[in-house]
């Protein structure tokens, strides 16, 4: 089998992959809703003067709500192949991270908070940068095979 191959056989980072792609394509479909979203008319593309959020916690934007679907298109792609999914979590995770420092070294308040984050997204971005990177360090890429009742392993 090549490397980075699709395979039929989903193997529990790829699981992963799916799973947090799913997540992050529903939360930017939500982000867009109104209702769901609060203040939906007071968003906008960017910086902090969006007063919109994501179930009345989440400070919202539309460039936000467009990197939560980017990066679910990018996590359903990435489940595709067992070594795209690990790097989509590892990588992933430490964006999210670097978005965590980000959002705790910015002044809400300031220009440079562009996406916009605030404190609860903030602590949200923490533990999905960790999560993900433990998902993409410590899951199997590949399925273990399975065992024949003679004891020949086959797939």
């Amino acid at each position: 089998m090549q490397t980075g191959a699709t395979t039929s056989a989903w193997s529990p980072v790829r699981i992963a992959a799916l799973a947090v792609g799913l997540v992050f394509l529903i939360v930017g479909v939500l982000g867009f809703i109104p209702g769901i979203t609060d203040n939906y008319d007071s968003m906008t593309f960017a910086g902090h003067h969006s007063d919109a959020h994501l179930f009345g916690v989440f400070n919202v934007s539309i460039l936000h709500n467009i990197v939560h679907l980017l990066f679910g298109v990018a996590g359903l792609l990435a489940a595709r192949a067992g070594a795209a999914a690990r790097s989509y979590l590892l990588i992933g995770g430490v964006i999210y991270l670097a978005l965590w420092v980000y959002g705790v070294v910015v002044d809400e308040a300031s220009e440079a908070n562009f996406v916009p984050l605030n404190n609860a997204d903030n602590w949200l971005h923490l533990g999905l940068g960790l999560g993900m990177v433990v998902l993409g360090a410590l899951l199997p890429r590949l399925t273990a095979p399975r065992q024949h009742p003679t004891g020949y392993a086959h797939r």
